[in-house]
């Protein structure tokens, strides 16, 4: 793979993951909710995602989703209802900020396994992913060299940006928290669960493009 179709790869992929989407709204609430070292659970589940999203649609179950609408309403309605789980879960939100807003406070109600899990869940459920890699990916591929190492480079460029950017989301999560008084803080959490709500009914009335 030659290096400038990496890059372009790479800036493309960079600003596709800091637009806000699910995965953020979760780093930036673990930022503010957990601090960055319990948050980075999260940053291990996303990144695990990745791999599962490309290395699925490397072996076609992206081309399936498109094709098959009965396996992409399925995905796609678990995705939007585990979207408004978390996004109840998080509009009664009471105080869960208290801890962290302590100097070197954590706030507790989330086990690395957990946190982790939610950020693994919400990416592998969300359809939109899968058709997104499904169309993006092979732009990138030289059909001449073998697919699959250039798979795995696309994955490990990929899964390290959506590591730093979403650090760095969880970074600022953590520092605004600290800016602000306990009820401010839990509204954050709320508003983050009223936009996880939004993006959970935009998903349940997505629709794949037809030819």
């Amino acid at each position: 793979m030659h290096i400038l179709t990496l890059l372009a790869f790479a800036a493309v992929s960079f600003v596709a993951i800091a637009t806000p989407g699910p995965t953020v709204l979760l780093a930036l609430t673990n930022g503010s909710r957990f601090g960055v070292r319990r948050a980075s659970a999260g940053l291990v589940g996303a990144v695990l995602s990745d791999f599962v999203l490309i290395g699925a649609v490397a072996v076609g179950l992206g081309a399936l989703l498109a094709a098959s609408e009965f396996w992409f309403a399925m995905l796609k309605y678990v995705g939007a209802a585990y979207l408004a789980f978390l996004g109840i879960m998080m509009l009664r939100s009471k105080g869960t900020f208290d801890a962290a807003l302590k100097p070197g406070g954590q706030a507790g109600g989330g086990s690395l396994l957990s946190i982790g899990l939610k950020s693994f869940m919400v990416a592998v459920t969300n359809p939109k992913g899968y058709l997104f890699f499904s169309a993006f990916l092979p732009q990138f591929i030289d059909p001449i060299m073998p697919q699959a190492t250039q798979y795995a480079l696309l994955a490990l460029t990929f899964a390290s940006l959506d590591f730093l950017i979403m650090l760095g989301y969880a970074i600022f999560g953590s520092q605004a928290v600290r800016l602000l008084k306990t009820a401010g803080a839990v509204w954050i959490e709320r508003a983050c669960g009223g936009a996880l709500l939004a993006l959970a009914g935009s998903l349940a009335l997505y629709r794949r493009a037809t030819v």
